[in-house]
């Protein structure tokens, strides 16, 4: 029993970091205190498992993760509405990182501001950026929040809503631990010399390619145990030669390895494998979701997954506009359950897009010109056609 408990307690810690890999002892005591106690089991299976780093200290722990594919844009970071940082935040956030980096140990929002200006405005950057409008400094707020969010920074007094609408300022502690454990490329941005943004960042996460068989096995292990961790389906498609044939012969020694230290349970179809998690702890995008938009979001689901079943081919899909009527209609049946203006003209394209983004992040569909193109996962939305059984007769 005793050993049961401390396997559960060892699991719970690893879960806490795989949903938040930073953790700090302002935000999540308990979640440290768990880490820091399980720290030297929990670091070499990371190592061996995945490749990542595990970093612990009195203040922090911090999993290196690195991110299985550089071009999954659906997990972007956020503001305090939900809106989806654009590119002007995360040059914002990569400047204001930079300043903090040489700051004091407090600093104000007003002093953050002035030195991300002069930061923009450097030789060779020439980044456009003034704070001469609203637009502009919701912006530089938006970042500080998110740092905020962190544990970067620690607010001591004052509001940033005061200093949106230019009536005061607020002081900040600068917590440096937290702030030289956020970088996680496996090597330092400086050292980078490509050209274009695609080849930097390639460059900034590129690993060395292993020249033994046994080594390049483990780095086969390394790669899928990530994806299967990060990712909320893993296709056989999607991956290269190398690595479909290892997850097929492989697929019930990795995922037994991820279950017993996770709790995921492994699911497993003709086209791919899903780690599931039954507590539904693992997961920045749920489906469904209560609400008007995941609403919404399974009947969008539930509509293509039964495309694809009367398609006939296992392929199915639908247009936009075939989407957006499908909408409209459903905004007309549930409108006295979803929330106001649904009905309106226009509100269908909102509805959808915001639908569309959650079914892509979760690998249930594929965006296409015009169209939009199920995942097989998604078959796990349709719905059966009802079944009419006769009522029992009343023995006599």
């Amino acid at each position: 029993m005793i050993a049961d408990e401390e396997v559960a307690r060892r699991r719970a810690a690893l879960r806490a970091l795989l949903r938040k890999p930073l953790l700090t002892a302002e935000s999540d005591p308990e979640d440290l205190v768990a880490v820091r106690r399980h720290q030297a089991e929990l670091r070499p299976w990371l190592s061996r498992e995945t490749g990542w780093r595990l970093h612990v200290d009195s203040e922090t722990a911090r999993l290196f993760k690195t991110a299985p594919s550089l071009h999954d844009g659906t997990h972007p970071a956020r503001g305090k509405a939900k809106e989806p940082f654009g590119r002007r935040r995360y040059v914002v956030l990569c400047l204001a990182l930079a300043v903090l980096e040489r700051a004091d140990a407090q600093t104000t929002l007003g002093r953050l501001a002035e030195e991300v200006l002069n930061a923009a405005a450097e030789p060779g950057l020439e980044f456009a950026f003034t704070l001469d409008t609203r637009a502009e400094r919701a912006d530089l707020v938006a970042v500080v929040r998110l740092l905020l969010g962190w544990g970067v920074l620690r607010r001591v007094a004052g509001d940033e809503d005061a200093y949106l609408s230019a009536t005061g300022d607020v002081l900040y502690d600068v917590r440096r631990t937290v702030l030289s454990v956020l970088l996680t490329g496996v090597r330092g941005p400086s050292t980078v010399t490509a050209g274009s943004f695609a080849e930097r960042l390639a460059e900034l996460t590129d690993e060395p390619v292993p020249d033994t068989d046994d080594l390049r096995n483990q780095a086969l292990r390394r790669r899928l145990t990530r994806v299967l961790l990060e990712d909320p389906v893993v296709y056989y498609d999607d991956l290269d030669e190398a690595e479909r044939a290892y997850l097929m012969s492989q697929r019930p020694a990795i995922t037994r390895r991820i279950e017993e230290a996770t709790g995921l349970l492994p699911e497993v179809r003709a086209e791919g494998v899903a780690m599931v998690d039954p507590e539904d702890q693992l997961t920045d995008v749920r489906m469904p979701e209560q609400r008007t938009d995941g609403h919404v979001t399974l009947l969008v689901a539930e509509f293509l997954a039964a495309r694809v079943h009367a398609d006939g081919t296992g392929r199915g899909g639908a247009t936009r506009d075939e989407l957006l009527a499908f909408i409209r209609q459903s905004a007309s049946r549930h409108a006295s359950f979803w929330r106001k203006g649904v009905t309106e003209p226009g509100a269908e394209a909102e509805l959808l897009d915001v639908a569309l983004e959650k079914l892509v992040a979760l690998r249930l569909v594929e965006l296409l010109p015009g169209a939009v193109r199920p995942l097989p996962a998604i078959a796990r939305y349709a719905l059966d056609q009802p079944t009419i059984r006769e009522p029992r007769k009343a023995e006599s």
